[in-house]
């Protein structure tokens, strides 16, 4: 039961466990299966988007108008297959035993700290720490802090577009080929920056949550998760919106919900599966000589004791915070604006069938083996999705009643076509 995966060899076996959450909860706990879990299942409900959006891509990819269908696709997707998770985890956690299962008296978190006094409650000694000064930083330090750094990736996107203009101006006064290439550089820098900022956002996030001293595990993790969402999302899609409801340019739209998601894939292909890879070659020379003379004796396991002391070695798993992180904004890119770059759905299936190679193998070869977490569902990224499922669906529905096609049965009178637009979302 101690003994982790062997770290000399790929596992093979891990991978085709993937497809049966039950074994990866044995080895794992419910966490961890849940994770992979929805990985495979969202990796499959993308299967028909993206199906649907390559021969829609490939016969009206120069008519940036003709949208309105894959728009309504998008409502009924991006709605049914969240109620389909939601049943298809239920049945999970029922096979579990964990469907039911409720943290009636919570631990405090092992940051916790405070005055040592008597838990009322418990009747037991312990840190007490006063909810007034808590709240005191969250909505004195930490409110303040969130809306500076939204203001700042606010100004960033403007000079994104400054110098998106500035190339198009370009472009337009003599139309080269370069020029052309020049055309994807601003977008391109904007999504590498996008990814610098959310990084440093997210440790800024970690010691501001830190530091209001929250009692409990899953204060602290709904606090952080609210923080880095909401930023995130600003950061990653204010210029989408900005473009597609303020400039109403759908083929610079296209261009970039393209630029962005193949930039971002690429970076994180780069963080989640060639620098671990890196990592695992370079974290201990030990853990090579062992191989080597592991090799010299053949096939045979090492001895308890000294794979006991080559996976102590090994770093600390830090959670699934990043990988639900990542999967929320790929999911975001596909159902708020897939609808004018179909082969959105595409490039995510791809990104997917990678992350879970890559998460295996930073899950066998990387991480120490984590403590199982007894889970129900997967927390507050079910609420996180569903957020998200809402805005898609009002995104879409402004976009459909933007389009020439549905403008032409309302030429007279734009206040009705607002009010249906707003009767079908």
């Amino acid at each position: 039961m101690f003994r982790h995966c062997d770290v000399s060899t790929p596992s093979p076996v891990f991978i085709y466990l993937l497809l049966f959450p039950d074994d990866i909860r044995h080895y794992y706990g419910e966490g961890q299966a849940l994770y992979f879990g929805f990985l495979e299942y969202f990796t499959f409900a993308l299967v028909p988007m993206a199906l649907f959006g390559v021969p829609y891509y490939l016969f009206d990819w120069e008519d940036y108008d003709k949208y309105v269908v894959f728009a309504v696709f998008n409502v009924v997707w991006c709605t049914i297959i969240l109620e389909l998770w939601k049943r298809f985890s239920a049945s999970l956690a029922y096979r579990w035993g964990t469907l039911s299962r409720k943290k009636a008296f919570e631990e405090p978190r092992p940051g916790f700290h405070g005055v040592l006094g008597f838990n009322p409650v418990t009747g037991r000694e312990e840190p007490l720490y006063s909810n007034t000064k808590r709240q005191l930083r969250i909505y004195l330090v930490s409110l303040p802090f969130v809306l500076l750094c939204l203001y700042l990736s606010l100004y960033v996107m403007m000079i994104y577009f400054h110098m998106e203009g500035w190339v198009l101006s370009m472009h337009d006064q003599d139309p080269t080929f370069w020029t052309g290439v020049l055309l994807y550089i601003p977008s391109i820098i904007y999504a590498v920056v996008i990814e610098a900022i959310n990084l440093v956002y997210r440790y800024a996030a970690e010691f501001l949550t830190e530091w209001e001293n929250h009692r409990l595990e899953s204060s602290y993790q709904n606090h952080l998760v609210l923080k880095v969402l909401v930023f995130n999302f600003f950061n990653c899609f204010a210029s989408l919106f900005y473009i597609a409801f303020v400039m109403q340019d759908m083929a610079l739209l296209r261009q970039s919900l393209a630029t962005l998601l193949i930039t971002s894939q690429i970076l994180n292909q780069v963080m989640e599966a060639f620098f671990p890879y890196w990592l695992q070659r370079r974290r201990n020379k030990k853990m090579i000589r062992k191989l080597q003379k592991r090799r010299a004796f053949g096939d045979k396991e090492l001895p308890l004791a000294d794979q006991v002391r080559l996976e102590a070695d090994m770093c600390t798993y830090l959670g699934t915070f990043d990988d639900y992180l990542e999967l929320f904004l790929l999911f975001g890119y596909v159902s708020l604006f897939s609808c004018v770059y179909p082969l959105a759905a595409v490039l995510v299936v791809l990104n997917n069938i990678t992350e879970v190679y890559s998460d295996a193998f930073k899950m066998c070869h990387v991480f120490k083996r984590p403590f199982a977490d007894p889970a129900a569902n997967i927390g507050v990224w079910q609420l996180a999705f569903e957020t998200m499922s809402v805005i898609a669906v009002v995104t879409n529905c402004a976009l459909i009643g933007m389009s020439p096609q549905i403008k032409a049965y309302f030429p007279d009178s734009e206040t009705q076509l607002i009010l249906w637009t707003v009767t079908i979302e």
